[in-house]
């Protein structure tokens, strides 16, 4: 427990901003009781409502908490739910930031990814969230390259670009937490991008993922088992989950290196991430079963031309 209290204080006291007289409800699974724990403890030192609640761990990503919890969920004023299957895309998160709770989804959270990517300032975060959302925000191209072979270019079009800080300070807030990028759901995108870093199923990557893309739409991908994933996705809604869903640009100085959990190494300084499948969480308008995120090392990323100084570990 000792080795989880710093990171858990940032969580509950920086980036939550709990108060003595809001209640708060941690919510958790048997896979990560631990992690609730450390979380519980800090809260209940800082509220006497608080509390902790706990269920089996979900069938798969999204699928909905149990009703008591996601009542609990609704009535709290702040929500950590560090869970081996997220909560961040249910209806029982969805109402309970609409009912004005601060909410902070961990899915997949890992005792080393918990210190790891909450031992940081995030107010500083903060900082380099803002300087990253100024460089790209309202640029009509984004175009991004690597050594690997990356030459990929998204057209935002009218969707808006999204900042998560880790701080969740104001009603009806919500981040994952660790946190720590910029992110758009761009309206198409044309070009190659190669992962390099880390992407399901494989976690930290030996080779490299060549995935091509045309019109908005992931038309190949180099790795099987990847490819297999999409495959099976498409089975239920078609052509829909080879969306080509996000770009997002890391911005956590404190990852330092990758360390094969998407969670947290697509919030590394100076990473890329872009992904496949379901956007209709983060601005976009495609509904599928997949939101596949690949890790780019080594970007370089132009605005409408004009090359943007990415955030780096110092």
């Amino acid at each position: 427990m000792s080795d989880l209290r710093t990171a858990a204080e940032t969580a509950v006291r920086q980036c939550m901003n709990l108060r003595s007289d809001e209640s708060c409800a941690v919510v958790t699974d048997d896979r990560r009781e631990e992690i609730g724990e450390a979380l519980y403890a800090v809260a209940s030192e800082i509220t006497d409502d608080a509390v902790l609640l706990r269920y089996p761990p979900g069938p798969q990503h999204g699928a909905e908490p149990p009703e008591p919890v996601a009542a609990a969920m609704r009535s709290a004023d702040v929500v950590l739910a560090p869970t081996s299957k997220s909560l961040s895309h249910t209806r029982a998160r969805g109402a309970a930031t609409d009912a004005g709770t601060r909410a902070a989804t961990l899915p997949g959270i890992t005792e080393e990814v918990f210190t790891t990517g909450l031992d940081a300032d995030y107010e500083r975060i903060r900082e380099e969230c803002d300087r990253m959302f100024e460089r790209v925000a309202g640029a009509e191209e984004i175009r991004v390259t690597s050594p690997q072979g990356t030459d990929v270019t998204f057209q935002p079009g009218e969707r808006e670009w999204h900042s998560d800080t880790g701080i969740v300070h104001e009603p009806g807030g919500f981040s994952n937490l660790p946190a720590g990028e910029v992110f758009v759901s761009p309206e198409s995108a044309n070009g190659t991008y190669v992962v390099d870093g880390t992407m399901h199923p494989h976690g930290l990557l030996e080779g490299e993922i060549r995935i091509d893309v045309e019109d908005g739409y992931v038309t190949e991908i180099s790795d099987p088992e990847v490819a297999a994933e999409v495959e099976e996705a498409a089975e239920s809604v078609g052509r829909d989950a080879y969306n080509l869903a996000e770009l997002g640009i890391g911005t956590n100085v404190a990852v330092t290196e990758l360390v094969g959990s998407v969670l947290l190494d697509e919030k590394a300084a100076g990473t890329v991430h872009v992904a496949i499948g379901d956007d209709a969480g983060i601005g976009g308008d495609t509904d599928a079963p997949i939101h596949s995120d690949g890790i780019l090392r080594e970007p370089t990323v132009y605005a409408d031309g004009v090359e943007v100084e990415l955030p780096r570990v110092e």
